[in-house]
């Protein structure tokens, strides 16, 4: 039997995900990207870490009253694009009378004709929470630097300080901000949600026209709170995925990760290297601003504040 271990080094993460799970996960996005939305669909498509597992438990919440009778928040608003990877029925009928996925799909890519939720946050937030994320999950604990991470490189170029790449931030977060006016499209920015909970989650409840009354409101804040969620972290830790890449053997059996962590607002101060944080911001000037005239992230938050 193949003893699989977690690789120590950036390089033999890329090499690993490319011989075993890379193939099968881009036939499982192709798979995903061709589902026939319904009017009534939702999809919920974040960069990842910037609030994908939080939306799904709000929404999950609104549509069932609260129900947490699930063991993974995937089962019951399933990954788009990791569906057949997961060996899940896209079709197949959802709790609480529509469909809603996740996903983290541009709007160029992502199935036309349903209902989008899209929450942004600081990139330099993304790059710490991912770190975190996959340390000690995709590799040894400890053995790469969060230093390291945000240069990781695939094909020869960085995977998260890019411009405008497919699968990038900013060609993600352009994509959907094209769409602000859409009315099939919330916009919703991470930091306003974790200032205002109970307002983003009335806001999408309206947005979804369901008939909240307060006690749902409150009940489903309450279940979309951080205490709440880490009280109930077996529900949000992705063993879904983490089973997934056992089977197919990038994994060693252990646990899955934890995907709800403190969510704090302005993390990367502390932790993010300075010129990693200046790239960003020059990276945001050259794309974002030169093409919205948004001068910041911070604008571009405040904006969306606006909007509600």
């Amino acid at each position: 039997m193949t003893i699989v271990t977690r690789p120590t080094t950036l390089a033999a993460v890329v090499e690993q995900g490319r011989r075993k799970a890379f193939p099968l996960m881009a036939e499982s996005t192709e798979y995903g990207k061709g589902y026939q939305a319904q009017p009534t669909d939702l999809f919920i498509s974040p960069y990842p870490k910037c609030g994908t597992t939080w939306l799904q438990q709000i929404v999950h919440g609104l549509k069932t009253r609260g129900d947490m009778s699930f063991d993974d928040i995937s089962q019951v608003v399933p990954w788009l694009e990791m569906a057949q990877f997961h060996e899940i029925d896209l079709y197949a009928p959802q709790p609480g009378g529509f469909h809603a996925f996740k996903s983290h799909l541009a709007w160029y890519d992502i199935p036309k004709g349903g209902r989008y939720i899209v929450s942004f946050r600081n990139l330099k937030d993304v790059l710490v929470s991912n770190y975190h994320f996959f340390d000690g999950w995709i590799w040894q604990r400890g053995s790469i630097t969060l230093a390291e991470y945000v240069r990781l490189e695939d094909g020869g170029r960085d995977m998260y300080l890019n411009s405008e790449e497919p699968g990038d931030y900013f060609h993600h977060l352009c994509s959907w901000w094209e769409q602000r006016d859409n009315p099939s499209v919330l916009l919703l920015a991470y930091e306003n949600m974790k200032q205002d909970l109970a307002g983003s989650v009335r806001r999408i409840a309206e947005f979804l026209k369901l008939e909240a009354d307060p006690d749902l409101l409150t009940l489903v804040t309450h279940q979309a709170s951080v205490d709440f969620m880490q009280a109930h972290a077996d529900k949000f830790d992705d063993h879904m995925m983490r089973d997934a890449l056992v089977k197919h053997g990038m994994l060693p059996p252990g646990d899955a990760a934890p995907r709800v962590r403190k969510g704090d607002v302005g993390a990367h101060r502390d932790e993010l290297p300075a010129d990693v944080a200046n790239q960003v911001d020059e990276l945001w000037h050259r794309v974002i601003e030169a093409r919205f005239g948004l001068p910041s992230y911070e604008a571009l938050r405040d904006e969306l504040a606006q909007r509600c």
